[in-house]
């Protein structure tokens, strides 16, 4: 059993509430359980009780065990002075308030059904892929759509944070916070470390000044990533060696090492060279590039904002001095997608927070706009018929497997919750 059942017990009063006794044998009533905090200090903030005829106003705390106190240092945390009632399973030992008063506890097994219990076990204990597969269909479609929005929140939350860390990093630049974001992401899963570290490894100052030659920025983007090392007889090659080199020159820059750049098991257009080259074009063909990503409101407008290639050579290359057919690489839809869901929307999202404004219906409806994610939990979910139409769907399937379901929170999802109520 997990503290976190008893949370959920005590939260909506999953017990027979007639006749609750302290384990010092004085009736208890519930006037309020309090509110559930999940941060540091007590479990249950401004509960109402009544314990024998004195009505108390103060906090809850809840462990497993009335030991779980000293356990974990309550008594030497001024926090926990306001607490009314411990809340336990069982009741080991008894808790001193600093004035030497004992506090009450309430032993909570003595009034739980055991049908509740088995229903907690049988929600939480099977070892499936995930705990409530199936019974998942059966929730109201009403409570499922309401969750998936708090899902998708959350996972823009946390997506937001790396943003935040940009911003410290970049001294409040937007724009150069927005280039770290797109080349991470650029590199996807295999390079975008690779890519975030040639782009922090440039200032922005300088991709401004370069931007009106795409060369330039190939070559910078190119040379840091240390694919200009080495000699070669090709002479793009050369030119963009020369032009990386004077560039070092001009701004006496440092030539920094990044973690090597992979092409192994990449599809040819997901490679480096190209994703760098499609970058550098990106940046030539728009200054100001940050406020034109505030402002999109639909995929559509992203699909026309960033619609480029890479450079000419690119067409008939992958790599130096391995001539392939000519064939245009333009980014692609799908790319496009993934650039949506993992740069413009977490930037949007972040921005319309530091500056006031509430964008929530806003991304919901851009992001429905959006293909569909296609990856193994996607397809799981499909399998125990939760589809997902579209990116909104996608990232809150997402975020309910990685944060919940693999975490066995159970009772802090409101599946969870809704499968023992209905239980």
């Amino acid at each position: 059993m997990k503290e976190d059942f008893l949370h959920y017990l005590w939260k909506f009063r999953k017990f027979d509430n007639l006749n609750l006794k302290t384990a010092q044998n004085e009736l208890i009533t519930i006037i309020k359980p309090g509110d559930y905090l999940e941060l540091s200090g007590p479990d249950f903030f401004n509960a109402h009780i009544k314990i024998g005829d004195q009505k108390w106003a103060g906090n809850v705390e809840i462990h497993l065990k009335s030991s779980d106190w000293y356990l974990h240092n309550h008594e030497k945390d001024p926090a926990y002075e306001n607490v009314i009632l411990h809340v336990v399973w069982e009741n080991d030992t008894a808790i001193f308030r600093e004035n030497n008063t004992e506090i009450p506890v309430l032993v909570l097994k003595d009034y739980v059904s055991q049908e509740i219990i088995e229903n907690y076990y049988a929600l939480v204990s099977p070892k499936t892929w995930i705990s409530c597969e199936r019974q998942l269909n059966e929730i109201d479609e009403f409570i499922f759509k309401n969750w998936q929005e708090r899902l998708f929140f959350e996972r823009l939350e946390r997506k937001s944070a790396f943003v935040y860390e940009l911003l410290e990093e970049t001294n409040q630049d937007w724009e150069a916070v927005l280039f770290c974001m797109l080349a991470k992401n650029f590199g996807l899963n295999t390079n975008g470390n690779s890519f975030l570290q040639i782009a922090k490894s440039i200032p922005f100052s300088i991709i401004r000044k370069e931007s009106f030659e795409a060369g330039s920025l190939e070559a910078l983007f190119l040379g840091t990533a240390g694919l200009l090392d080495g000699e070669k007889e090709d002479v793009y090659f050369k030119d963009l060696k020369f032009k990386y080199f004077f560039l070092l020159h001009k701004y006496q820059l440092v030539k920094t090492h990044v973690d090597p750049v992979l092409f192994f098991k990449l599809r040819p257009d997901n490679f480096p060279t190209i994703r760098l080259s499609q970058l550098a074009e990106i940046y030539h063909k728009h200054q100001n590039l940050f406020s034109k990503i505030i402002a999109l409101k639909s995929a559509k407008e992203v699909y026309n904002l960033l619609n480029v290639s890479s450079s000419e050579y690119w067409k008939n290359h992958y790599q130096f001095d391995k001539e392939s057919s000519k064939k245009a690489k333009p980014l692609s839809k799908s790319f496009l997608d993934l650039i949506i869901i993992n740069t413009i929307i977490p930037i949007q999202f972040a921005y319309s927070n530091t500056i006031g404004e509430s964008v929530t219906e806003d991304l919901i409806d851009f992001m429905v706009e959006v293909d569909s994610e296609k990856n193994a939990v996607i397809d799981k979910f499909n399998s125990f018929g939760i589809k997902s139409a579209n990116a909104f769907e996608s990232q809150s399937l997402l975020e309910l497997k990685n944060e919940y379901c693999n975490n066995k929170a159970c009772l802090k999802c409101a599946v969870g919750i809704e499968l023992l109520k209905n239980n």
